[in-house]
């Protein structure tokens, strides 16, 4: 890539040193052909056609900007019809989340997942499955509800609760484990890994998002 950068560098000089040189070439010959210097208005129409260096420059005031936060962007607003803006609410990262997990003994045994926003943050967790995922080759959990929950706003005190049942099989064997990978979507880029003591993973299945502990229990 430098040397790409550098041969094009040098292909502009060398047009460059040869306009200059034409021109100078250009200006003897006037000079011997007129006897006189150029005058004023010479000089004057060089300076004028010369470009401002701050020339389409775009202003501060009309620059378009966008934040990231965590592990999704937000934007400054959308018009909302009768020129004012509306705030555009930011969808939760994983790194936006201060997360805790809990045993629970209900339906043969399943892991609570509860998720809170870190102080000062505000985002949504949308309506689909959290990613929760198992072991080096990454078995995913399926769903265990038919249809999709609502999204949730997160802030301050406002909980969500996802139920994981690591086990969904009535076979013995499995996986033997001691963690899981929570994220916010398949494409969060900064997805977590959760302790949960030993379990046993064979077709796992989780939850989506709730505002309630006792309806994120993953029923088979």
């Amino acid at each position: 890539m430098f040397g790409s950068r550098r041969t094009t560098l040098l292909a502009s000089a060398a047009l460059v040193g040869g306009a200059v040189l034409m021109t100078a070439c250009q200006d003897t010959q006037a000079s011997t052909n007129s006897g006189a210097a150029p005058g004023p208005s010479a000089a004057t129409a060089s300076a004028s056609a010369t470009p401002s260096s701050g020339a389409g420059a775009p202003k501060g005031s009309e620059a378009t900007s966008t934040a990231t936060k965590g592990g999704a962007t937000a934007g400054s607003g959308a018009d909302n019809g009768n020129g004012e803006r509306k705030p555009v609410g930011q969808v939760c990262g994983a790194n936006d989340i201060a997360w805790s997990t809990k045993s629970e003994t209900q339906a043969g045994g399943y892991i609570l997942i509860i998720a809170k926003a870190k102080p000062g943050i505000t985002c949504t967790l949308p309506a689909a499955l959290p990613t929760v995922a198992f072991g080096s080759d990454g078995t995913q959990a399926g769903p265990a509800e038919q249809a999709v929950g609502k999204q949730i706003t997160l802030s301050g005190s406002t909980t969500a609760y996802a139920g994981v049942n690591p086990k969904s099989t009535s076979a013995n064997g499995g996986k033997e484990l001691d963690s899981i990978i929570v994220a916010i979507g398949d494409d969060d880029p900064n997805p977590v890994s959760l302790r949960v003591g030993t379990i046993t993973v064979d077709k796992p299945i989780v939850t989506n998002w709730h505002t309630s502990p006792k309806d994120a229990v993953p029923l088979n």
